[in-house]
């Protein structure tokens, strides 16, 4: 028996086969501009596997907030189509199997537990930075949702008195600081150019990397001292930065200087799973709920 993975995002969606503890026969298509065609996307999907494998169920990862209760997902996403209707039910119709779905972030966090950085660990933080920061509670190896689905909306804290972690923590945002300042256009510079700049010697750039990091530390080690999990794991594009664990490190030592009460650091570690992460997470929500 095998297992069919779709993870929906808003310019594409890619899809695999789990079977035998591996993720094969993958491939991609861009997403559709509607439900009644997203819907006969995932049909035709599944029939040409069908050829070749017995398919037990399909399993989904998607963004916006999955209500595991109503089935359904609620919250806004760049794929609007998908929201506050019974998706499951009509899938489950169109396919003739079972179906689940779970967050694109908790989906990653999920496969780094399963079978990667996180593997054998129980309480773990998921924290992704991309445009803004995200992710996941994982506790005695579940996902917490939290009461309204927040769980993992670590991007609002507020870590000045107008800006958000998200708005200091992310190197997207670094980059446009550093654009605002230089007085160019925001889309002109990204913020791998700016981490090249400040090795150059760019003024600018160095203070602006100097706050990222200098933020992205605070958060985390705040994090650290709410949840206290075994481990925290970095992921989205940053964490493809060599240096990056070692810069935390750095910071963690300043901010123990300060505050000398707390009795360790943060663990941190990188994601092991990059592209296939959301596909081999979705397989692991299916064998958690179906099985």
């Amino acid at each position: 028996m095998a297992i069919l993975a779709f993870d929906i995002g808003g310019t594409s969606i890619k899809y695999g086969i789990w079977k035998e503890e591996k993720l094969s026969h993958k491939g991609s298509l861009k997403t559709p501009a509607t439900w009644s065609e997203m819907k006969q996307a995932c049909k035709e999907i599944k029939i040409h596997y069908e050829e070749k494998f017995e398919l037990e169920g399909v399993a989904f990862s998607s963004p916006g907030a999955v209500n595991q209760k109503k089935r359904s997902i609620d919250g806004a996403s760049a794929v609007p189509y998908i929201h506050r209707f019974p998706i499951y039910d009509e899938l489950e119709k169109e396919l003739k199997c079972p179906v689940t779905f779970e967050n694109d972030a908790n989906c990653a966090a999920l496969a780094e537990t399963w079978k990667g950085a996180a593997k054998g660990i129980k309480d773990v933080l998921f924290v992704v930075v991309g445009t803004g920061i995200g992710g996941s509670v994982i506790v005695d190896g579940e996902i917490k949702q939290g009461k309204h689905l927040f769980g993992g909306e670590f991007g609002f804290m507020l870590m000045t008195d107008n800006q958000t972690f998200s708005d200091l923590g992310t190197a997207v945002n670094m980059a446009a600081r550093y654009a605002l300042r230089k007085n160019i256009e925001p889309i002109s510079i990204s913020g791998e150019e700016v981490f090249e700049l400040a090795e150059q010697g760019d003024l600018i750039a160095k203070e602006e990397v100097s706050t990222f990091y200098t933020y992205l530390a605070r958060g985390l080690f705040n994090l650290q001292y709410s949840y206290d999990p075994e481990l925290i794991l970095i992921g989205g594009g940053v964490s493809n930065k060599l240096d990056l664990i070692e810069k935390l490190e750095e910071e963690f030592d300043k901010i123990m200087e300060v505050v000398t009460i707390a009795p360790f650091k943060p663990v941190i570690k990188t994601c092991t799973f990059k592209n296939d992460a959301n596909l081999i997470g979705a397989v692991y929500h299916y064998l958690q709920k179906i099985k």
